[in-house]
């Protein structure tokens, strides 16, 4: 259970680093960037994400799996 918020938490650094590449670089301006998050606190509190998360699960334990 630990591994998977050490992930979790890993992802989530990694999407807001992303976001502020987007933003920063212009590609993504303030409105939408602030309409993603949102859309992202909401769908977390949805019956999809528990699904979304076994399905981020499923591609790093594959990932994992390709690594020697």
């Amino acid at each position: 259970m630990e591994a998977a918020v050490q992930l979790s938490l890993s992802l989530v650094v990694l999407l807001a680093l992303v976001l502020v590449v987007l933003i920063r670089g212009g590609h993504l301006k303030w409105p939408a960037a602030i309409v993603a998050v949102l859309f992202g606190f909401f769908l977390a509190g949805t019956t999809v994400a528990p699904q979304i998360h076994d399905g981020i699960d499923g591609v790093t334990s594959t990932v994992s799996k390709l690594n020697p």
